[in-house]
């Protein structure tokens, strides 16, 4: 599934007209779906793709064009093209290039209009060849024909859901989905595909399958349907040319690391970071050969001197961090790494696809555990990475050899998850900025952890790269870790509990939760006092939480 290609049909400057000149493809399953730029196709709103970012080839001709115009699409629109096609294609985990050639004499000022007028038209007019010309096939099927005037119906509907989602909340419930999915069918919600293997119908398929003219998951340990719709939702909101989604947020960071830091490489990491990331980097990778420099997500300086000093392959951080929400300032780590070589690889998961686009502000990578924010209903284990289509094909391809894969049925989950994302992150910010202002002028609180307050040591840049700042506070008992103990238990809301991002409100002592088998000094050298408090806000009515906090503050 790393290679990937382009199809291309050649179409009549009428059929084209009305376009932008250029606008480049994203022929990866989790294609970039939204962001525009210099050579994208962009619109007055924000492009959402459904499958038709592509590229013409310009000249002379109506509205700019030639005559003879290619369009490149991704592969979820290859999956429109026919029934003969989706018979193919419905499993399809990357692109192929083919050509076709229909023709088209009649002249209108818009692309949606020439293509409904093509739909529309007696079958001399989308003159499909049944012949394809297969270009190339880099890991690509070979679609055998363009079977009637609905599926230039099917482009048309494509055309016109390109640009009329504006807000990220929209895209989270329909990509992937309503504007473009593999499976076939006229189900509004994505159809959970329980299937260990995928068969071939003759041997000859086979090999044009092993000599990469025909395409297949082939094993589920290599993909799904129901599953890549989940990774094409998140390359939409995160602006990524792809995403791959594994069984859990550690499965996503281990296998991260291990695919690229290279033996005996380097990375810089921060001294805040959610344990188990912390055990793997300091006990695991040495065996193979990886050392660590570990900084404080403000201190710049030690981080120049790293990729002075080391061969640094790779800077890998949260942001905002586990537990104390330090935020790394995205775009001059990304400079500075990016002029000595290193990749940038951040962990978002605090902060949702929905408050900060990591990837925009230059880093190569963004991770989250989908577990949290993105199921958001503390019912399912998940993680992903986002980003460019050969980093992630890297991923990618030590994923498919370790295993790991996420069960389809988890995958639904999160699909349904995503829907109500954006209602559940903005309940999520507004609760945890006005639950942060309240704990942080109570006599009974000593300290409140949380970018939104003007007290936290990365405000600035916080309110810099976050649209919010989420809805995971953490703070400090005035008292000690009985104390704490008895404020804890003394809520009614919250479960105890780890984890975060659900729909229900979560506390948590670290110290006893993460760190308990750990003395307390040693606690202490990470900054994890007994008096620590993460509390993980729901989606409750702020009221009731603010009651129940207060009850509970007055009990100790």
């Amino acid at each position: 599934m790393a290679a990937s290609s382009t199809l291309c049909p050649k179409l009549s400057a009428s059929a084209a007209g009305g376009f932008a000149s250029s606008f480049n493809c994203r022929s990866d399953p989790s294609g970039n779906h939204h962001q525009t730029g210099p050579g994208r196709f962009s619109s007055s709103s924000r492009v959402n793709s459904v499958g038709v970012h592509g590229s013409f080839l310009a000249g002379g001709g109506g509205y700019g064009m030639s005559s003879s115009l290619i369009l490149r699409f991704p592969p979820n629109f290859v999956r429109q093209l026919s029934n003969k096609a989706r018979r193919n294609c419905s499993n399809i985990g990357v692109a192929q290039i083919v050509a076709a050639k229909w023709s088209d004499n009649s002249s209108t000022g818009s692309a949606a209009a020439a293509a409904n007028a093509a739909a529309a038209a007696s079958p001399a007019v989308p003159a499909v060849e049944e012949s394809i010309e297969l270009i190339a096939g880099a890991n690509g099927p070979v679609v055998d024909g363009l079977d009637g005037k609905g599926d230039v119906q099917d482009l048309t509907n494509k055309l016109t859901y390109c640009s009329f989602l504006s807000s990220d909340g929209s895209i989270a419930v329909h990509a992937g989905e309503r504007l473009g999915r593999g499976i076939v069918t006229d189900a509004i919600t994505t159809p959970v595909v329980n299937t260990s293997a995928y068969f071939f119908k003759k041997t000859a398929e086979l090999i044009d399958f092993k000599e990469k003219r025909h395409v297949s998951f082939e094993y589920g340990r290599y993909g799904n349907p129901t599953t890549a719709v989940v990774e094409e939702k998140i390359s939409a909101l995160e602006g990524a040319e792809s995403t791959l989604i594994m069984a859990s947020g550690m499965c996503a960071s281990t296998v991260l690391l291990m695919a690229l830091v290279p033996a005996g490489g380097h990375l810089v990491t921060t001294t805040d970071c959610y344990r188990k990331t912390r055990i793997f980097i300091e006990t695991m990778l040495p065996k193979m050969g990886i050392t660590a420099t570990v900084i404080d997500p403000a201190d710049m300086e030690s981080l120049k001197n790293a990729l002075n000093e080391k061969n640094v392959s790779l800077f890998f951080t949260e942001s905002p961090t586990n537990p104390f929400l330090r935020c790394v300032d995205i775009a001059l780590v990304s400079k500075l790494c990016h002029e000595k070589g290193a990749l940038v690889c951040i962990d978002g998961t605090f902060a949702t696809p929905l408050n900060q686009k990591a990837l925009a502000l230059g880093a190569d990578l963004i991770l989250h555990s989908a577990t949290k924010f993105i199921g958001g209903h503390n019912d399912v284990l998940a993680g992903c990475i986002s980003g460019s289509l050969k980093l992630v094909s890297e991923v990618r391809n030590l994923h498919h050899v370790l295993g790991g894969a996420l069960n389809p049925n988890a995958a639904y989950l999160i699909i349904r998850g995503m829907k109500t994302l954006h209602l559940r992150v903005q309940q999520q910010n507004s609760t945890g900025q006005r639950m942060a202002e309240l704990l942080e002028t109570h006599p009974k609180i000593s300290r409140v952890y949380y970018p939104g307050l003007k007290s936290h040591p990365e405000h600035d840049i916080a309110k810099q790269q976050m649209s919010g700042f989420g809805g995971v506070v953490s703070f400090e008992v005035d008292g000690d870790l009985e104390t704490t103990i008895k404020f804890v238990d003394a809520l009614r809301i919250p479960y105890i509990a780890p984890s975060f991002g659900g729909c229900e409100s979560i506390v948590d002592q670290p110290a006893i939760m993460s760190y308990w088998d750990l003395p307390r000094a040693e606690r202490e050298k990470y900054g994890i006092r007994d008096n620590l408090v993460r509390f993980s806000f729901g989606v409750e009515d702020f009221d009731d939480l603010k009651d129940d906090v207060l009850q509970a503050l007055e009990a100790i």
